[in-house]
């Protein structure tokens, strides 16, 4: 299912509290983004039990229940976790992986808010989540008579909201210091091959083996950490991140002209991330139009290019980056600048066309 329009989880109680107290929704989003949790926090808010089903572990009768014989009738007993006395909320986790006779089974008790005789307590909620198939997940096309009985709310990912969350839950300061930098690097696509790949819960995941590790996790341990939980090209930029705390050596010292470029091979993955850096200063610093610029910023100007310079004389490929654009082909940086790069680094240019 496609969204039209997306919340962020900061807007996802107030939502709930509206919608999941009177009809039952579904809340789309990619792996890892905090589907679950936020259902869970919520149903606490309410002060409701949160008991969760799994669509891909459930088979039909695992809700509608077994037969038994009372007064020469068979009477089907539903489950002793979803046959209570109090309200609670019912979280139907995964419910677009389960198989279609298994989705044929909730239809009832999403839309009836019963099985068989059993009726859900008053006060009662059903809320449903899963993946899309576009984020290459276990995800089943659900069937129009089940897409009906649901509202659908569609979540993306928000640096913003997690790092509030991450400051009130002891995330690790790297991780939370890391993306405060770089809000992009939160969450990325689901890849194609099977490879690790960021999200909220991989970087909390991330941030429970640092602390794991302690201060002294040497450098090895924290590149198998580091790439085992992150997109490859987020774990590079991470490991510079790292080097730069351990070394205190970063863009403002290389700014101001008190360090140089790192030049070592084995500091390259260093030279990625305050490459990284230098580019998200000039995206910041550089007005769109040349007749903006300040005769205080021109100085900044002059460095800059100086800068850039030198960081192509050790990698053409790392300045690269730098004046590279966006992924859909768009400079990122002003045409004017690109223009005087141009005409002082034609060789870098060339690279990037």
């Amino acid at each position: 299912m496609q969204a039209a329009v997306t919340v962020t989880p900061a807007q996802i109680p107030e939502l709930l509290l509206g919608l999941a107290t009177v009809r039952p929704v579904f809340l789309w989003g990619a792996p890892g983004i905090g589907k679950s949790s936020l259902v869970r926090r919520f149903a606490d808010s309410l002060g409701l039990e949160c008991v969760s089903l799994l669509g891909t572990q459930l088979a039909p009768e695992d809700l509608i229940g077994v037969p038994q014989i009372r007064d020469g009738r068979s009477v089907f007993c539903p489950p002793e976790a979803i046959a209570r006395d109090e309200p609670y909320c019912l979280f139907l986790d995964e419910l677009n992986a389960a198989s279609p006779d298994v989705q044929k089974a909730f239809y009832s008790l999403i839309l009836d808010r019963r099985i068989g005789a059993y009726e859900l307590p008053a006060g009662s909620i059903v809320i449903g989540a899963g993946n899309r198939a576009t984020d290459n997940a276990l995800a089943r096309p659900i069937a129009s008579a089940l897409v009906n009985r649901l509202t659908h709310v569609h979540l993306q990912a928000s640096a913003a909201d997690w790092l509030v969350w991450a400051g009130e839950h002891g995330i690790h300061p790297w991780v939370t210091d890391y993306l405060t930098d770089r809000p992009d690097h939160l969450w990325s696509a689901p890849p194609k091959t099977e490879e690790p790949f960021s999200t909220p819960r991989s970087w909390h995941m991330l941030s429970d083996a640092l602390h794991s590790f302690g201060p002294g996790i040497d450098e090895n341990t924290l590149k198998v950490v580091v790439h085992g939980t992150l997109t490859p090209a987020h774990a590079v930029s991470f490991c510079g991140y790292a080097k730069i705390v351990r070394h205190t050596f970063g863009i403002e010292a290389i700014l101001k002209g008190d360090a140089s470029w790192p030049s070592r091979l084995e500091d390259r993955d260093l030279l990625y991330y305050l490459a990284e850096a230098f580019r998200g200063r000039l995206v910041k610093e550089l007005p769109r139009q040349k007749e903006h610029v300040s005769p205080s910023l021109r100085q900044t100007v002059y460095r800059s290019k100086s800068l850039l310079v030198q960081l192509a004389e050790i990698s053409v490929e790392v300045a690269q980056t730098v004046i590279a654009d966006d992924a859909d082909g768009q400079p990122v940086l002003p045409s004017w600048f690109l223009v005087e790069a141009a005409r002082d680094m034609p060789r870098l240019v060339e690279a990037r066309r």
